[in-house]
């Protein structure tokens, strides 16, 4: 067995480059700018070590010319001679940042350098036919340099013209991209990929106006209004966030961002992009879902940082131990945000309860930690239109359950619970469904929908009608047969029963466990997978019902009409009905109306 190496022929690299490495052409502004950022922070460097004197302001000059189909790149760094040139340039994949770094390390920290594949450059023969390098090195007695490649693996290296420090890289563009010719164009680019870099950038002698990412500053520096214009800056159409976290992390690994709570609105789209991913101040990519966990990307804002681990083009996130990291520490702080907007400015929190419910409801769900966290500040609205946590509801209920309604549209039978004096929370979010019985394992106690069970609370049974007939049938269940036979429904049973208000004259019953099984596989699969059973209660104490009870003998199609009214606007009120059946149901209250005109007539 021998050992050898292997062989890498550039006359095959650069095609691959140029083709597969970069999914998209735009990126070649952003790496050749990076680049150049890259030779001012090391001039930087060189400058806070003493070892280079001067003052001279440090920045990037873009300019184009049609004319003559270029664009050049210029910066005043670092500088190259020819040895570098041939060393970093010439040579496919070698970065001189990796050696600059290790020189400076302590420095570097301050002042990160953005580079570390060397891969950047050639990005540029994606629109450029040839590409020209004219540079002079920062190292006393240098010459200016001049190399120039048409992206074959042959070059020419020679004297360049550069009176001073610094590098031009002149793109020769090809035909099929004279489109990055046109100011505009090339301006949008710049302001999506090089909004935050460190030093001016200017094209055809307009500065682009970059500026310095808030997320830099330290949290006490900022005020509200800065927070404000850097979201509006990043989501220029949005109304103001509800609030916002500022992130500073130094271990395990190095992050800086700002993350928003946005204000849903009718533009509002949950599947939208919303975290801008930069790394050491460049844009990286608005498709970062990685970062977050599921229930947090709503959030909006930009992220910042150098560990995060992007593929060799640096377009996109690639999934690692850090990055899971990362994920979870955004959770805690997310939760530990929420929980201190609780407890110091609660009015604020019950304003944005209705903005942030999903996520928490979501987060609880999915993330056991992050229940824990945040269970003390999941608060509800009850009937008596306050704000309370279980806790607090739970240390002032009679008895060890939560009663819960779906909607505030069920009037009557809510005032009987108020009359009781028992508290009602509201549930009207399909999830609740999943949630509160998430809930009932964590608190050990028990949720009971008002229409989910016939409460002891509910009833009269001083004014139960127990006397019997001569076919020993008590009215009840007369009344409860006739509305039974009249309806001839599957799956339902009708029970007629003495409540403690007159004023409802109906409800319908469905078992507690039946009905959330089918609404959880009516959430997670889109449909309803088998019929509910139901039971159709009907108030004694009632005036309708008295008066179907009556027209039994006297208009028995006019009581079965009126029984099947009652039954529907049962479902409607409780919102059971099928849509499908609501037309069948306005012609029943038609027929009904026109039978009782006639009556009156």
């Amino acid at each position: 067995m021998r050992q050898s190496q292997l062989s890498i022929h550039s006359e095959n690299i650069l095609p691959i480059i140029k083709k597969w490495l970069y999914s998209d052409k735009d990126i070649f502004i952003r790496e050749l700018v990076s680049n150049a950022t890259d030779a001012l922070n090391k001039i930087k460097i060189l400058k806070n070590q003493n070892e280079i004197s001067g003052d001279d302001s440090l920045e990037i000059s873009i300019t184009t010319d049609k004319a003559n189909k270029t664009i050049t790149i210029t910066d005043n760094g670092i500088g190259m001679t020819e040895e570098e040139v041939e060393k970093y340039i010439a040579q496919i994949a070698f970065s001189g940042a990796e050696e600059f770094v290790a020189k400076y390390k302590s420095e570097t920290e301050k002042d990160p350098i953005i580079g570390h594949f060397g891969l950047g450059f050639y990005s540029a023969y994606m629109v450029a036919s040839r590409v020209d390098i004219n540079t002079l090195s920062y190292q006393p007695n240098s010459n200016a340099v001049f190399w120039s490649c048409d992206g074959s693996s042959s070059y020419n290296i020679g004297e360049g013209t550069r009176k001073t420090r610094g590098t031009e890289i002149i793109l020769n563009l090809d035909d099929q991209s004279l489109e990055y010719l046109e100011e505009m164009k090339l301006k949008e680019l710049l302001q999506k990929h090089c909004s935050f870099m460190a030093f001016p950038i200017s094209l055809n002698g307009k500065s682009i106006g970059n500026k310095e990412p808030l997320w830099l500053k330290s949290p006490s520096q900022c005020t509200e209004k800065e927070y404000l214009e850097f979201y509006h800056q990043l989501f220029p159409l949005d109304p103001d966030p509800l609030f916002w976290i500022h992130l500073n992390v130094d271990y395990p690994f190095h992050l800086q961002g700002i993350l928003f709570f946005p204000k849903v609105h009718k533009r509002f789209d949950a599947n939208e992009s919303t975290i801008k991913l930069f790394c050491n101040r460049v844009f990286v990519s608005d498709n970062c879902k990685d970062i977050l966990p599921d229930y947090l990307t709503i959030l909006k804002g930009a992220l910042d940082s150098p560990d995060i681990p992007l593929n060799v083009s640096r377009s996109y996130l690639q999934v690692d131990h850090n990055v899971k990291q990362l994920n979870s520490h955004i959770s805690k702080k997310i939760s530990d945000k929420l929980a201190l907007l609780y407890k110091t400015d609660l009015n604020k929190y019950i304003d944005s309860w209705t903005d942030i419910e999903m996520i928490i409801k979501l987060g609880i769900l999915q993330d056991e930690k992050f229940y824990d966290r945040i269970k003390d500040v999941i608060i509800w609205n009850n009937n008596k239109d306050e704000w309370t946590t279980l806790s607090d509801y739970l240390s002032r209920a009679k008895e060890k359950k939560v009663y819960y309604a779906t909607s505030d549209k069920a009037g009557s039978l809510l005032q009987l619970y108020k009359e009781k004096g028992i508290e009602i929370i509201f549930a009207p979010l399909p999830i609740d469904t999943a949630v509160i019985q998430l809930l009932e394992d964590k608190l050990s106690t028990s949720f009971q929908r008002i229409d989910g069970a016939m409460s002891d609370h509910l009833l009269d049974p001083s004014r139960e009608k127990t006397l019997l007939d001569a076919d020993g049938k008590t009215a009840s269940s007369r009344i409860a047969s006739f509305i039974q036979n009249a309806i001839q429904e599957e799956n339902l049973t009708v029970e007629a029963k003495s409540l403690a208000s007159d004023e409802l004259p109906a409800m319908l019953v469905l078992d507690e466990n039946q009905r959330r099984l089918r609404d959880y596989i009516a959430m997670t699969q889109g449909k309803t997978p088998f019929p509910t059973k139901k039971t159709f209660v009907v108030n004694t104490n009632n005036a309708l019902v008295g008066t179907i009870e009556r027209l039994q003998q006297k208009n028995p199609p006019l009581a079965t009409d009126i029984a099947k009214s009652l039954y529907d606007l049962s479902l409607l009120a409780q919102r059971e009905m099928d849509p499908k059946d609501l037309e069948k149901m306005i012609a029943r209250q038609t027929q009904i109306l026109e039978k009782l005109g006639s009556l009156i007539t």
